[in-house]
């Protein structure tokens, strides 16, 4: 389950993940794939949708919570200790950390802020080696069964 706030790059990396094709355009509800299931930003964004997440997390194998570097860092995207809350293994990736640099420190302070257990992955251009890796993670948490789902 991929999840982060609008203009993340959810789609992108559940794209990714899945080996399909970009979806482009707002999601504006749960977007189950063959591989991925993809959360509106909308559904974090608002406290009282948290229930949905947490709900889709049960058929999920690991959740994903992605920090955008380019986005708004003055607003926080998850509350403290957030990730506590899902069964399955939890990841971070950083997004978009090719258009500021400078912001990935903050998002990955906010990621373990929130109780994601490093290391984080980093997504952008010319990031393929670490999409790979977040690949390989996901691969991992599927063979040692340690998954909600």
């Amino acid at each position: 389950m991929v999840i982060g706030p609008r203009g993340a790059g959810k789609s992108t990396l559940a794209a990714w993940l899945g080996e399909t094709k970009v979806r482009i355009g707002r999601t504006p509800v749960m977007v189950y794939g063959e591989r991925t299931i993809e959360a509106p930003g909308a559904y974090l964004e608002c406290p009282w949708m948290h229930c949905h997440l947490i709900a889709a997390a049960q058929d999920a194998l690991c959740v994903i919570m992605i920090a955008d570097a380019a986005g708004n860092r003055r607003k926080r995207t998850y509350p403290p200790g957030f990730a506590g809350v899902f069964g399955p293994p939890v990841i971070g990736v950083v997004s978009k950390c090719d258009l500021d640099p400078a912001a990935v420190s903050d998002c990955e302070a906010e990621l373990l802020q929130a109780g994601v257990p490093g290391p984080f992955y980093r997504s952008g251009c010319g990031e393929t080696d670490e999409v790979e890796a977040l690949r390989r993670a996901v691969a991992e948490i599927e063979a040692s069964g340690r998954f909600g789902g």
